[in-house]
């Protein structure tokens, strides 16, 4: 899984293949998770700082046109 512009990276040697944000050992599992649990965009970047806010929103973007383009 490769996002454009490689923001998120999945490398079998970095956290056995989990697709994770480039430059980082954060999943990007992680922000979703924490989404999903109702704590917000801020709260996962202040648990997460080597995670910037353009890689985060970049990521959410592209995940979010995958699943349109799928159901559409």
């Amino acid at each position: 899984m490769q996002l454009s512009n490689n923001v998120i990276i999945r490398d079998p040697e970095i956290l056995g293949g989990t697709p994770v944000f480039r430059g980082t050992r954060v999943p990007f599992q992680t922000l979703l998770d924490y989404l999903e649990a109702g704590q917000t965009l801020n709260e996962f970047l202040d648990d997460f700082p080597t995670v910037t806010r353009e890689a985060a929103v970049h990521a959410l973007e592209h995940a979010k046109s995958l699943v349109v383009s799928e159901l559409g």
